[in-house]
């Protein structure tokens, strides 16, 4: 994963209203941390690092411009706003190159397991270690044709080149069970609501099969 060229400003103003005036800007107030240096609060134009970061994933590495001065920084957390989904704050660590970083990256299906299976994601991410300028965007897991019964477990991964993993080599990663027909999940439903005492209602059918036979057992009487 190659970092993305961003020009940064440091900044001297902190603070919610500081912070307001800037993203108001079209810009993203950030901190850097790593090394044993001081934290460095700098901003960051909008749109292009919301596109460095749709490029490099959950782990973008950026190549920051702090006045003149070139650091290679990893994303580490980032708030993006609720509701207009604009970033509001981007924490970085520095790093360097060839250094080893611990991350975490997400687990991408390829393929379809076979027919009448259920696919379930047992782990979505996994932890890795990994050069800091060479950490994968994901990991690849190829489930195509895979039978019910079949596992998949961290050790049967195949992590990109220069990445370790962190995470006991028995984690179950994929199951592939039978899927269950739609008489075998009612059956389990009634169970489960047996278990717990509740008792169904008549459905909308039922009860308005009902009410039409009641009505039509009135409309006779009346006949008569």
């Amino acid at each position: 994963m190659s970092a993305e060229k961003i020009t940064a400003e440091s900044r001297t103003e902190f603070g919610k209203g500081a912070a307001r005036r800037i993203r108001r800007e079209n810009k993203v107030p950030a901190v850097v941390y790593g090394h044993g240096n001081d934290p460095i609060h700098i901003t960051l134009p909008g749109h292009d690092t919301m596109m460095a970061l749709k490029h490099g994933g959950a782990n973008a590495l950026l190549e920051l411009d702090i006045d003149g001065k070139s650091t290679l920084a990893l994303t580490k957390q980032v708030q993006v706003d609720p509701i207009k989904r604009h970033l509001e704050h981007i924490d970085f660590v520095v790093v360097r190159k060839g250094e080893k970083v611990t991350v975490e990256v997400p687990v991408h299906l390829n393929g379809e397991a076979a027919k009448e299976t259920l696919v379930v994601v047992g782990t979505a991410t996994i932890q890795l270690e990994a050069e800091a300028t060479h950490i994968p965007e994901f990991v690849e897991v190829d489930i195509e044709g895979l039978e019910a019964g079949t596992q998949i477990l961290a050790s049967d991964l195949t992590l990109p080149q220069g990445s370790t993993l962190l995470l006991d080599a028995e984690t179950l990663i994929v199951n592939i069970t039978e899927a269950q027909s739609a008489e075998a999940l009612e059956a389990e439903l009634e169970e489960a609501e047996a278990e717990a005492g509740i008792e169904r209602d008549e459905s909308d059918a039922e009860a308005a099969e009902a009410a039409e036979g009641d009505a039509e057992s009135t409309e006779a009487a009346d006949e008569e």
